[in-house]
């Protein structure tokens, strides 16, 4: 981590530059950081790099966390194992995504059988939180959705009620623009089927309900989701034999949200080993441009959901088509700059820790930015892609770190 990834003590006004080793010479691009302050001491984004650690206000574990693409507001969820008697162990903390700073802190309470996950932001700055309570005498917990609408209420506004009782989601699709969002659950009393949720989440609506085939859309098999909102479509990417050493392609499944009809295609499946999982998956909502990265080789795959074809797969800086442990995880897609941000927990082998490496949608490398410390299945970061801004997990469990790209 540089210097600069905590503001605190910087002088305002002062531009701070600090360069972030890279791969070393020739295996690899290297990442760089420039930063500002405005007036008020807010972040401002003057190059590429990491900016402010938020730490939360409890001291607890973030179990999710999401930022508002059209204002500057954030929202975590946080849980810690305290055993000094009166501390909390559980809150939802709400920020500024500027700043990092935690704004207001509610749903605490000290009982070890309550906790929550963050699962998004929705359109009209709507956050869903599932509450987890274990009953007495009991180690399943059941599952609440509770909304905070605005974000900026900085407490519960609401309740989220899906049709099918005891659902646990796992997924939901990146869509802060339309009122038509979509989750992917399993049904917990019925042998953990899939399903698709379609849903007005602020509004607590519901369209469809899609039931997935099982022996396709299951967890073995890692299904990743991300929405085609321009052609009102759900995107599934999975790997139809649990992603075997050798095995078959990955496959990309386009979802009709409206009538429930699936069409599938057949993803790359490049190198020695294959392709195996897919890791990670986003979608531009507007162009139907879709990225995946898969486990076995290393690569990122570009994709035209239009034309149902493949557009290019390239190699993560510094690997091969065998580099298993250097595989990409996450992604997240940026449909007014073009750009796909990759998460990759050991760039370069881990020479330079972990680092976000930036796509074009033709799949030619952008830029890496490094010095953050991922975890190998680490999710997709939040962006706001009018600022060009984002937050990542880490590098403590219970921190949030800030980049510009």
């Amino acid at each position: 981590m540089g210097p600069f990834a905590d503001w605190r003590g910087c002088v305002l006004g002062i531009l701070a530059v600090v360069a972030i080793a890279g791969c070393g010479a020739g295996s690899g691009p290297p990442g760089s950081s420039v930063f500002a302050l405005d007036a008020r001491g807010n972040a401002l984004r003057a190059g590429v790099g990491l900016g402010r650690v938020l730490t939360t206000k409890d001291g607890g574990q973030i179990f999710g966390f999401a930022i508002d693409q059209n204002g500057n507001d954030g929202i975590l969820a946080s849980s810690q194992d305290a055993s000094r008697p009166g501390t909390f162990k559980v809150s939802v903390e709400t920020f500024d995504q500027n700043t990092g700073r935690i704004l207001k802190s509610f749903a605490r309470s000290t009982n070890e059988r309550d906790s929550y996950g963050v699962d998004g932001i929705f359109a009209g700055d709507v956050a869903l939180v599932t509450h987890y309570i274990v009953p007495k005498g009991s180690i399943f917990a059941l599952r609440k959705y509770e909304t905070v609408s605005p974000v900026t209420a900085g407490k519960f506004t609401g309740k989220w009620t899906p049709p099918i009782k005891d659902v646990d989601v796992l997924e939901t699709a990146d869509n802060q623009t339309t009122n038509t969002s979509v989750a992917f659950a399993i049904e917990l009393k019925h042998q953990d089927r899939p399903d698709l949720i379609v849903s007005n989440v602020g509004a607590n609506s519901f369209g469809m309900t899609i039931h997935l085939d099982a022996r396709s859309f299951s967890l073995g098999n890692g299904p990743q989701l991300a929405q085609y909102t321009g052609a009102n479509q759900a995107i599934l990417a999975y790997s139809p034999d649990g992603g075997a050493v050798g095995g078959a392609p990955p496959v990309n499944a386009i979802v009709n949200l409206s009538t429930g009809k699936i069409v599938q295609f057949d993803g790359f499946n490049n190198g020695y080993f294959h392709a195996g999982y897919v890791n990670g998956l986003a979608v531009d909502p507007n162009a139907g441009v879709a990225a995946t990265d898969t486990e076995l080789n290393a690569q990122v795959e570009f994709y035209d959901l239009k034309k149902k074809r493949g557009i290019a797969a390239v190699q993560l800086p510094c690997t091969g088509p065998t580099d298993q442990s250097n595989s990409g995880a996450g992604i997240t897609v940026d449909p007014i700059n073009k750009l796909f941000l990759v998460t990759d927990p050991l760039y370069c082998g881990g020479s330079a820790g972990s680092a976000l490496v930036v796509y074009d949608e033709a799949g030619n490398f952008v830029e890496a930015i490094t010095g953050f410390k991922f975890a190998i299945a680490e999710p997709p970061v939040a962006i706001d892609p009018g600022k060009r801004m984002g937050w990542a997990f880490g590098p403590g469990f219970n921190q949030l770190q800030q980049f510009f790209y």
